[in-house]
């Protein structure tokens, strides 16, 4: 294998590493991130800015994007459960998880019908579909149907807008 390659993918590994500490050191600071909670909850921009990281109330709040290839979970191949970064509200199943190419973490069926909500996104003189965490309205990427089967659905997603737990 190519030394350059080798270079970058640790380098690559590193950050991702770095990136996934630090939303887990975020997680410990926000009173609304609860996992085996369902209820709708109703919190301010100025709350949200206080508990959530810069890179997540970006994306999150203010519907930012990370730029492919830098946001964590993009090649995350363990099992386990995608969680809402800013409440912790049940996502993803790994189970469900491909590899789009694309340079940001790919689902093709959300969690279950709870899980997310869709709304219509005309930014960027595009019309697509925004996906939002049901439970707190968290801007967490859009979902597109180039997919593959069973839904031919992909939910492309900000790694920085996730939590991922592994199974036990």
């Amino acid at each position: 294998m190519n030394t350059k390659v080798i270079i970058f993918s640790a380098i690559l590994l590193v950050g991702c590493n770095m990136a996934i500490n630090a939303q887990q050191q975020d997680e410990k600071k926000n009173p609304y991130y609860k996992q085996n909670e369902n209820a709708k909850l109703s919190v301010s921009d100025a709350q949200w800015k206080k508990v959530l990281s810069p890179k997540a109330y970006d994306i999150m709040r203010e519907k930012g994007t990370e730029a492919p290839e830098t946001g964590p979970y993009v090649h995350n191949y363990k099992k386990g459960t995608y969680y809402c970064a800013s409440c912790g509200h049940a996502l993803f199943s790994s189970d469900t998880k491909f590899d789009s190419h694309t340079g940001w973490p790919s689902f093709y069926q959300a969690l279950n019908n709870g899980s997310v909500i869709e709304a219509k996104d005309n930014s960027l003189g595009m019309e697509r579909d925004e996906v939002l965490c049901a439970r707190c309205g968290g801007h967490l990427g859009h979902v597109f149907d180039d997919g593959p089967a069973p839904t031919h659905l992909r939910y492309c997603m900000n790694g920085y807008a996730l939590n991922f737990t592994p199974n036990p």
